[in-house]
């Protein structure tokens, strides 16, 4: 393949990533876009900017000297976390950014469209190739706000008294579930984290060896019925289930069931209320949830490397992925002899490597393609509002 065509295919998936950026807030009005419903949630209106304010601050700024910034006062509403670049609007304060308009953002993001699309015809090779992996990295970066805005616009819209839908029909129905079974594992040496080829974060690195002991995974997930045994059994009320933290939450914040549980024996989903499917993957759950049912199943959360181990085997578990991300037991760390990028772009996952557990698999909220055996989710154990649920565990 040669240099025009490498130019084309990026410009072609960086086409069709921001295109569906658009599609997932299209169903919404205006008003829908720039409400936040909690500070860990961001208006649909902030994501759209931010999208944009990514290529244009880390490729376009940078590489080509011709560009020149949209709007100057932009960079501190947009910028999300990067204190390298500069100061930035408090987190919990977007849902206050009335202004810029969101037609405003829509031409924001198609300026910043045609501006990358000149830079990449244009530029020379060696500019080409320097960018190429920024472009990467901000296309892999929309693909995680895509499903990020999904589950902020689901957390919205259930706050709503009307329990609006924002996507048309019912979801399909869930499989059947099979009978769960044990995916036995001897235990050893085994290599995890990415091998290569193709695009992996910092964090999936560098691939080293583990020690598994011998262990068990579940062929498949929980699934809603069996969730609804320990919720029917009082497992929200037995302190005994608990770590000291979640039961502290579990107090305070009067849970009783996931989230988005109905006492009619339906769920608010983004099709609007719809009857509880039993055979569905249970989803939205914390940590602290999941680890409670995984103690009254008489069984424990995988680590990341048990998982991924079994993931990566000849027979992996046929709902790795698309369902639901997968709590495992393991803190988010860093990898032996990790080494953050220098500069803004090393400021991606490095310093959250504290205070938060891994995820692993995909969720149905993740774009098609975005998922890998490697990939290191991370969220803080009290986080409910992702599409996040479990796989038991147990010891050999």
């Amino acid at each position: 393949m040669d240099e025009a065509e490498d130019r084309s295919r990026l410009l072609q998936r960086y086409a069709a990533v921001r295109r569906r950026s658009l599609e997932i807030a299209a169903p919404l009005g205006a008003e829908d876009q720039a409400v936040q419903s909690m500070p860990d949630a961001s208006p649909t209106k902030w994501h759209l900017a931010h999208q944009s304010w990514f290529f244009e601050t880390l490729v376009l700024q940078p590489l080509d000297a011709a560009y020149r910034v949209h709007d100057e006062r932009w960079a501190r509403l947009f910028n999300s976390y990067y204190e390298a670049l500069g100061p930035r609007h408090p987190r919990p304060q977007r849902g206050l950014l009335t202004r810029p308009s969101l037609a405003e953002v829509h031409a924001y993001r198609e300026a910043v469209d045609q501006a990358l699309a000149r830079f990449v015809d244009r530029a020379g090779s060696d500019a080409a190739r320097r960018a190429a992996p920024l472009i990467e990295l901000g296309i892999q970066h929309e693909q995680q706000h895509q499903e990020l805005m999904l589950t902020d616009i689901l957390h919205l819209m259930s706050l709503n008294p009307m329990r609006p839908a924002v996507l048309a029909g019912a979801p399909p129905a869930a499989p059947d579930a099979p009978p769960s079974n044990w995916i036995r594992h001897a235990g050893g040496l085994v290599e995890v984290g990415h091998a290569g080829p193709g695009f992996a974060f910092d964090n999936e690195t560098p691939r080293h060896t583990v020690l598994l002991q011998p262990h068990a995974l579940a062929s498949r997930l929980v699934s809603n019925a069996e969730y609804a045994q320990f919720v029917d059994d009082g497992g929200y009320d037995r302190v005994d289930l608990w770590l000291s933290e979640g039961w502290a939450l579990r107090q305070a914040q009067g849970w009783s069931a996931p989230p988005y549980w109905l006492a009619d024996g339906c769920e608010f989903t983004l099709h609007g209320v719809q009857p509880r499917d039993p055979a569905r993957a249970v989803r939205h759950l914390s940590f602290f949830e999941a680890a409670a049912y995984a103690q009254w199943a008489g069984a424990r959360l995988p680590t990341e490397f048990e998982w991924e181990a079994a993931v990566a085997g000849v027979q992996p578990p046929p709902d790795a992925y698309g369902e639901v991300w997968q709590w495992t037991r393991s803190s988010y760390d860093p990898y032996p002899r990790f080494v953050a990028a220098p500069g803004a772009v090393g400021e991606y996952n490095g310093k959250f490597m504290v205070g938060q557990l891994v995820l692993r698999g995909s969720s149905c909220a993740t774009p098609r393609g975005h998922e890998r055996v490697s990939y290191r989710n991370f969220f803080p154990p009290a986080a409910r509002w992702q599409f996040s649920g479990l796989r038991l565990a147990r010891d050999l």
